[in-house]
């Protein structure tokens, strides 16, 4: 795990905080959606299907910030859509930042070199960069050609400006541990991103590509094939032990989506970021009037296959604090990827 010791502490005195204050629900990271407009079509997003009219929306700097404030959430994650899209992107991560909060601003990376001159590097900041592939693979997931090139471009310019870069990949179906392998080691050893997010691929509803969707047992296998060899602790992966225990089938959590909650034009969205039951318009309402006991796999169809990082993310974090042996294994990766 290769999260700066910085804010490991802070997230770790925030969930000491929350323990004394006998709050079962909190969020860990928010994520926030201050538009659905995007510049590409991916084959597995369900977030660019919504009217012409909604694709218009930006949503306002007061608002956004608000709502991550109101919940009182150490993390944001910032996406869409495309956030580099939203006129005033800078002004969010500009006041958030402010309110020390760790901000991660998720995109494609196409008008990144254009719009890095709006952004000032922080500790607090980092662009989190989605590359879900090598070149031809990841032109193939985002059907367009020279995306990846761009990318690439645009990560070694955040990085020689002095900027924190990130990245999120997503595998399907149609990948193989070699190919996981392959686009890893060439973000860990030849970019040198700072962390890297993995997160299998959740089978959208709108999604235009129904297809190559992971299902649980494909999930475990591919990442326990990825995984050996010492990869796992030789990447500078951006998750908990347990977490990716969890993706490789030697540990099993509930899921907890309360803790990364989703935020967008329409207000707090109910249960994730990847299903809509609703929206509500403050965390609170979220948190005490959903039936949480109803979400989950073997309780909702719709959640058999999900091992997202959205749900059981935070539930391996609080099973890592909660547990002295796990707590110091955490500490011991840590300073290891810091130090890689």
């Amino acid at each position: 795990m290769a999260m700066p010791i910085r804010q490991t502490v802070k997230v770790a005195t925030y969930l000491f905080e929350q323990k004394l204050r006998k709050r079962d629900k909190f969020p860990l990271i928010v994520e926030l959606e201050p538009l659905f407009a995007c510049n590409l079509k991916c084959e597995g997003c369900g977030k660019i299907q919504h009217p012409a009219g909604v694709l218009k929306q930006r949503m306002p700097v007061a608002q956004a910030v608000g709502a991550v404030l109101e919940s009182g959430a150490p993390m944001v994650s910032i996406a869409g859509g495309e956030p580099l899209m939203h006129p005033q992107i800078d002004e969010i991560v500009r006041q958030l930042v402010a309110k020390r909060k760790y901000v991660f601003l998720c995109t494609n990376a196409m008008l990144l070199r254009k719009k890095m001159d709006k952004f000032k590097p922080s500790p607090y900041f980092a662009f989190a960069v989605h590359i879900d592939g090598l070149r031809e693979r990841h032109d193939e997931s985002v059907a367009k050609e020279g995306v990846f090139d761009e990318a690439v471009a645009a990560i070694k310019e955040a990085k020689k400006r002095g900027f924190r870069v990130t990245t999120n990949s997503t595998f399907f179906n149609t990948d193989t541990p070699q190919t996981i392998i392959e686009v890893l080691n060439y973000l860990n050893d030849d970019l040198e991103v700072d962390e890297m997010m993995i997160s299998p691929a959740y089978a959208y509803e709108k999604a235009p590509d129904q297809d190559h969707f992971l299902g649980v047992e494909q999930t475990r296998e591919l990442f326990k094939k990825a995984f050996a060899g010492g990869n796992r602790r030789r990447w500078r992966l951006n998750h908990s032990p347990l977490f990716l225990d969890f993706l490789e089938g030697k540990a099993d959590f509930p899921c907890t989506a309360w803790a990364i909650p989703n935020y967008s034009l329409f207000g707090w969205q109910r249960p994730c970021y990847l299903m809509s039951d609703g929206y509500v318009p403050t965390y609170r309402e979220l948190v005490d009037e959903t039936d949480w006991d109803k979400y989950g796999r073997g309780k909702d169809p719709r959640c058999d296959n999900c091992m997202a990082h959205c749900g059981y993310e935070p539930t391996a974090v609080l099973a890592t604090m909660g547990s002295l042996k796990e707590s110091l294994r955490a500490a011991r990766e840590t300073v290891s990827g810091n130090r890689g």
